[in-house]
């Protein structure tokens, strides 16, 4: 990370473990409570500098620990949201001791006063039955109408079960539809996005997708090569720079 020139990247779009024990083909994810909450703070201490004055920072975290880490974040940045990913798992038994969890936490937060964010590029359409029932006169020519609504907080998206189309061989993929949602709307065309966490490399697909250009890390060798596939997959795009460590 102390490769990356400070104030240089965009848009920092982090997946770090959970802390809840899962296999990545190494120990990452099986710190206790207080050596995972040190953790997590030496790396976000060495990542923030990284952004720009316009940069913000998109991160997933498990309710177990997100007031901890929004509260380290908190002091150094400003929080613009909290997100709830509604992972639309299906009813099907669970803990007879507690409800289910079926959501992730993220935490939007935000360097400055000056932040990049354009609404309109991930506006969500209205049917045709809501634009018809918006006829009346104050509603012509009404831009929201005609270009859609803001994202809501709660952002109802499907997990991606073992025969999804998107599927790789990691366990906590993340769905394109919302990668591509927070660099669309937080990382200007041509900008930086940083992914600390790369795993199966789903921000650098959507980055390419969209025009942008990644950096990002990742410790499983395995996953590098799962990563270099998925980019080798993709339709011949114009130029973005892209560098996997």
């Amino acid at each position: 990370m102390a490769r990356i020139d400070d104030a240089s990247v965009d848009l920092i779009l982090a997946d770090p473990p959970y802390g809840l024990g899962k296999d990545y083909g190494n120990d990452s994810d099986k710190l206790d409570t207080e050596a995972y909450l040190a953790w997590m703070q030496a790396w976000i201490d060495i990542a923030l500098p990284k952004l720009k004055a316009t940069g913000s920072l998109y991160i997933f975290l498990t309710w177990r620990y997100s007031p901890e880490v929004f509260v380290m974040l908190k002091q150094r940045l400003t929080m613009v949201n909290e997100i709830i990913w509604d992972r639309r798992v299906p009813s099907m038994g669970g803990s007879t001791r507690r409800f289910s969890s079926v959501h992730d936490t993220i935490g939007f937060f935000a360097r400055s006063r000056d932040y990049y964010f354009d609404v309109d590029a991930v506006r969500i359409p209205y049917d045709e039955q809501t634009k018809k029932a918006r006829t009346r006169s104050i509603f012509v020519g009404a831009k929201w109408l005609e270009m859609g609504y803001n994202p809501k907080d709660v952002w109802s998206v499907s997990r991606l079960h073992r025969e999804h189309r998107e599927r790789a061989d990691h366990p906590t993929q993340k769905p394109l539809e919302i990668i591509e949602r927070m660099i669309k709307a937080s990382c200007p065309p041509g900008g930086v996005v940083l992914d600390p966490f790369m795993g199966s490399g789903t921000t650098a697909v959507a980055a390419k997708r969209c025009g942008r250009n990644f950096v990002g890390f990742e410790l499983n060798p395995d996953y590098c090569d799962l990563i270099q596939r998925r980019l080798d997959d993709l339709p011949a795009e114009p130029a973005a720079t892209e560098q996997v460590q």
